[in-house]
């Protein structure tokens, strides 16, 4: 999935844009609190895109 694609579905979810570090970018579900690290690939591999789903606490994204 593309990094845009996914960061759309962050947004939907609830989930802010906390703070830029190296190459990854901090997102924050502000309901708990929970932080996850999404790198600043073009591509995002489905392993990746359910681990940090899990550590927001949210719902892993359908395939299109």
């Amino acid at each position: 999935m593309k990094r845009r694609d996914f960061e759309r579905h962050l947004r939907d979810c609830g989930c802010t844009l906390h703070h830029h570090r190296g190459n990854h970018d901090i997102w924050v579900h502000p309901q708990t609190l929970l932080q996850a690290a999404v790198p600043r690939h073009a591509e995002l591999g489905r392993h990746l895109l359910v681990a940090i789903c899990r550590q927001l606490g949210i719902a892993v994204p359908t395939a299109k």
